[in-house]
């Protein structure tokens, strides 16, 4: 059965995001520190376009992340653009022609807009009706494989609080930011039980992998 997994880098004090997100700073000031660990890996680069890397105990863990994975769930904020109508020109993504996906993308928003194709077979497809009509139509479109789920930290925490995700990747990084968006707020309630499955040290990271039961 296909899972809905999440992998995301996190801060030691809990932040997936540090203050003051915009279009200069999509991860808010700071919040790239929290990615520095993956930036230089060759199973990072690949997807990215780029050629070169290197490899260490996080290559196996990247290399995972990225395998059977047949559609992505994000939310507005990480496809970007602000918020409100999408206007006459329209933001089309952080991530150029050719962005790293490759499958379809269901990016959860208020503002209805047609789908947006891009190359290398990554199609935005723009879901106004809520988490779990995003999550259907990821699992219909990747035909059995896994969905990935993007982020940011709002839509995390509303498929964790809906019992949605069955598999949760945390990348901690060796970082505190103090302020910005975290991963467990506005989960009061939640009940959600998380069975370890693996921790991997490595350079400027540790990786956690859990089993939403």
């Amino acid at each position: 059965m296909a899972r809905l997994r999440l992998d995301i880098s996190i801060s030691l004090d809990g932040y997936v995001a540090g203050p003051n997100q915009s279009e200069e700073h999509p991860l808010g000031v700071g919040g790239e520190q929290l990615h520095e660990w993956v930036f230089p890996l060759a199973a990072w680069r690949g997807p990215h376009g780029r050629e070169g890397g290197e490899v260490n105990a996080s290559s196996e863990v990247v290399e995972e992340s990225l395998e059977n994975i047949g559609a992505t769930v994000m939310g507005r904020n990480m496809f970007g653009g602000g918020p409100g109508p999408w206007g006459a020109d329209p933001w089309d993504g952080w991530w150029g022609d050719d962005p790293p996906f490759h499958t379809p993308v269901f990016v959860l928003t208020h503002h209805a807009r047609e789908p947006l194709v891009k190359q290398g077979g990554t199609t935005f497809h723009f879901v106004t009706d809520g988490i779990e009509s995003a999550l259907a139509q990821a699992k219909e479109a990747a035909d059995g494989k896994d969905v990935s789920l993007g982020g940011g930290a709002a839509v995390a925490q509303q498929y964790l609080a809906a019992g949605l995700i069955d598999e949760l990747g945390l990348h901690v990084a060796p970082v505190m930011l103090y302020d910005g968006t975290r991963l467990f707020d506005n989960l009061a309630g939640a009940d959600i039980e998380l069975e370890p499955v693996r921790v991997v040290e490595a350079p400027g990271v540790v990786h956690l992998k859990y089993r939403v039961v």
